[in-house]
């Protein structure tokens, strides 16, 4: 597969005068446009770049990845003319893995790392999943999984033929995050900020907490009202939080006091 470094890499609004890029990664079936509005959120100094994996939206012709190391290999080349300023990254549920992956291997080649990473809705990659895998299941089974998730809205799941345009895309990213296998490493030395949905019934406080055995910097966790998909119905106390952590390199950056001390009170 033949892909141009533009289409991976999205600005839905570009901001020369951003002092640190925002790269975000989507869940299971989600696509860039998921991130398109965030600027508006965010510090007028960071410019939101959102990743747009194939087989969705702008690339829905291109077949999806099903495998993290095959991912990891186009992924790695894709973004790296991106790393000219500092970054941070932001995945949600398989996107927090992908970024996780990201990170690492940008670490082993000696490349430009994140400043930050900030990880929702996943738990970390250490721990094992309790739930069998469900990107195998016949159709009917595989669709009630979907509702339980409650990622796909219920117009969609009864919606024959768009879901025919979107189970082969569902089944390659859910195999993608349910066959990734963890390998020990070197925790990262950027902070990792992780978030989750309080009522999330597939990634609870501890999973989340975990994270922290991940990095050797600062660690900072926070729950939000809602489900899995608390992104969505906790969007503005997200941005809030995340514009507060991706202030602390900001405020580094311009020699201020770091954010991060008069955080400590919500760390675990």
């Amino acid at each position: 597969m033949t892909v141009t470094t533009s289409s991976w890499v999205t600005c839905p609004r570009s901001n020369p005068g951003a002092r640190l890029r925002l790269f975000c990664f989507p869940y299971a079936g989600g696509g860039a446009s998921a991130f398109y509005s965030w600027s508006d959120g965010l510090p007028r100094e960071v410019e939101v770049r959102p990743v747009q994996l194939p087989g969705r939206e702008s690339r829905l012709r291109e077949l999806p990845f099903t495998r993290m190391e095959s991912l990891m290999q186009a992924l790695v080349p894709a973004i790296q003319p991106y790393l000219d300023n500092p970054f941070a990254f932001f995945g949600h549920s398989m996107g927090a893995m992908i970024c996780f992956e990201l990170a690492r291997q940008l670490r082993r080649q000696n490349d430009p790392g994140p400043v930050h990473l900030l990880v929702s809705g996943s738990r970390a990659p250490q721990v094992s999943c309790s739930r069998s895998p469900i990107h195998q299941l016949p159709e009917e089974e595989f669709l009630e999984e979907l509702r339980r998730f409650n990622g796909t809205p219920e117009a969609v799941l009864q919606h024959p033929e768009l879901m025919q345009l979107l189970l082969p895309l569902l089944r390659a990213d859910l195999a993608l995050h349910e066959t990734y296998a963890y390998t020990a490493d070197e925790p990262l030395n950027c902070p990792i900020s992780a978030f989750g949905g309080l009522e999330d019934d597939e990634v609870s406080r501890d999973d989340l907490a975990a994270w922290r055995k991940q990095t050797h910097g600062p660690f900072n966790l926070r729950m939000f009202p809602g489900d899995h998909f608390f992104l969505r119905s906790a969007r503005t106390p997200l941005l809030q939080a995340l514009s507060q952590d991706l202030a602390a390199f900001l405020s580094r950056a311009t020699g201020d006091k770091c954010p991060w001390e008069a955080q400590q009170q919500a760390s675990i």
